[in-house]
């Protein structure tokens, strides 16, 4: 992720909003004692995972067990399987070699039933590969958040046909359950508490992500493209999730995409096409309950941008959800100001904020072509256009003009996620 640009001007309201987030934060909980935990499995497991091979299942038995080194799979085929969640427990708090828990590379990989906890790194990253199934795993630093926990939790990327299913993730110092740089993705029936982003999909292109929970994140549910990526993502459904309470402190590292996000926001798209977001539950997000941005708006130069990059949300179609309390306290002296301005000291933000950014080159006699528009269709949904192009001098609520729809996406469809756990 490209480093992001600080000091933004006081008058830039929508991304000095996306900018103000403050420090690490630090949780007063103590790590899990792992003091009894068994050491000697490691070598056992290890040598599973060197020795694998296609159709290959490597159980492990119910208990708690400490690793000092990343584990690597190379192998196609191979199942992953403990005996529940909370039940079959990996930990890598005294970890010495590696920054990851467990390392994968390969085809048709399956992990279940088990937990990844207190890793340097990443939990679980699985970097490259088709049909992959995430199932009931959790991965958690036990210790609470802190910028000094591992990035990601769940981490596919660069992978077609992706399930994570009823996993949960917790305190990731950038995202608990991400996607990045991959194809036909479902996203179902997880959890996501305490990280930087809940959720994220980014760069990645068709992608399911519903009955989910995303609560006290700092960012519940991202839908983001960064430049200088070999893909640029679209079409992704965001539907019957529950998004609350993500007013968690930004504890992400300093000038990675996600020390942007503002604590208390809901659901954000940066920068992608073709989202759909319907059908969720979304309450009491401090900031917003949903943010539509561009790049001009996260604080990334547009120098470091490829050419070819299109920052622009492009085809945003938000409808049937349900909102409630949210804008109330956002974060950040400008938009505490705005929204006194706007609405009172007792007022809240509107649902929905707009940067306000459309690429001028595709305007038809002024306007969007209808494909390409972003609609928020709900007749008691308003829209605050932060006024971007314009300096954010003029932020306005505008609701009627995105009272669009367009067409419904199809959904994300691949054999492996055919029957839910």
């Amino acid at each position: 992720m490209a480093n992001a640009v600080k000091g933004l001007a006081l008058s830039v309201v929508l991304a000095v909003s996306l900018a103000a987030c403050s420090g690490a934060g630090e949780s007063e909980q103590t790590l899990r004692d792992i003091s009894e935990a068994n050491t000697e499995f490691q070598l056992t497991l290890q040598e599973q995972l060197l020795d694998a091979k296609p159709g290959d299942v490597i159980t492990i038995p119910a208990g708690v067990y400490a690793f000092d080194r990343t584990l690597s799979l190379k192998a196609d085929g191979v199942t992953i399987r403990g005996e529940g969640k909370d039940k079959t427990i990996l930990s890598w708090q005294n970890q010495k070699a590696g920054a990851e828990g467990i390392l994968v590379t390969g085809n048709d990989f399956t992990i279940e039933d088990l937990a990844i906890e207190d890793t340097t790194g990443d939990g679980l990253k699985v970097n490259g590969g088709t049909n992959i199934a995430i199932r009931n795993v959790r991965v958690e630093w036990t210790g609470g958040y802190s910028t000094d926990n591992g990035a990601y939790g769940l981490y596919p990327v660069q992978t077609e046909n992706v399930l994570i299913e009823g996993s949960v993730a917790i305190g990731a110092s950038d995202a608990g359950i991400y996607v990045g740089q991959s194809q036909n993705i479902i996203v179902r029936n997880n959890r996501a508490e305490y990280n930087v982003a809940g959720i994220e999909i980014e760069n990645s292109i068709n992608a399911d992500v519903y009955g989910n929970t995303a609560t006290n994140n700092t960012g519940g549910i991202l839908v983001f493209n960064m430049p200088n990526l070999p893909q640029r993502g679209y079409g992704t459904r965001v539907f019957d999730n529950d998004v609350n309470a993500n007013n968690t402190e930004n504890f992400g590292h300093e000038g990675t995409a996600v020390a942007s996000v503002p604590a208390g926001t809901g659901i954000i798209v940066n920068s992608n096409d073709d989202v759909e977001i319907f059908g969720n539950r979304v309450a009491d997000n401090n900031t917003a309950n949903v943010i539509i941005s561009s790049l001009q708006s996260t604080g990334f130069s547009d120098e470091a941008a490829q050419a070819s990059f299109d920052p622009y949300p492009e085809g945003i179609w938000v409808y049937d959800n349900t909102f409630s309390g949210g804008g109330a306290s956002p974060d950040g002296a400008d938009l505490m100001t705005l929204k006194t301005a706007l609405f009172g000291i007792d007022g809240s933000l509107p649902d929905v904020l707009f940067d306000g950014y459309v690429d001028a080159a595709k305007l038809v006699d002024g306007t969007m072509p209808d494909a390409l528009r972003i609609c928020v269709t709900d007749e008691n949904v308003d829209v605050l256009n932060a006024d971007g192009p314009g300096g954010f001098a003029a932020p306005r609520v505008e609701s009627e003009k995105y009272r669009c729809r367009l067409t419904p996406r199809d959904p994300v469809t691949f054999a492996l996620a055919e029957t839910e756990s």
